[in-house]
């Protein structure tokens, strides 16, 4: 039935910041941008391999609850073939990371970072 990931919505509570975080500091290609003034809102279309992230902005959007962990989704993960190039890539730009730690089942490393919302994003060493 399922054939795949289709996208991932985040709102975001700063467009401009947000935009260029996911664009300039993680490279995500910007496959359309659109302002919906009925909804006082920006939704940006990015590519991510066959998959999209679709940013929304939103007037008085509630905070995330973070910590503790809330029911839901709870963070999103990125593949990298080259962790470490990754996560200095990430610091070159500010970007704080959580050591990396291996996956006790798969032995894969992996690390922590957020966006600039506080939102949880895993890198994950293919």
């Amino acid at each position: 039935m399922l054939a795949g990931i289709h996208h991932v919505a985040i709102i975001a509570s700063d467009y401009a910041v947000s935009k260029r975080f996911y664009t300039e500091t993680l490279g995500l290609a910007v496959i359309a941008e659109t302002y919906r003034a009925e909804r006082e809102s920006w939704k940006l279309d990015l590519g991510l391999g066959g998959a999209q992230i679709e940013l929304f902005t939103f007037p008085a959007a509630p905070a995330r609850p973070t910590r503790p962990e809330a029911l839901g989704l709870r963070h999103l993960a990125f593949s990298v073939t080259d962790l470490d190039a990754a996560v200095a890539r990430l610091e070159e730009a500010d970007v704080v990371c959580e050591p990396i730690r291996t996956d006790a089942l798969t032995g894969r490393r992996f690390t922590f970072f957020q966006d600039p919302d506080g939102l949880p994003l895993e890198l994950y060493e293919a």
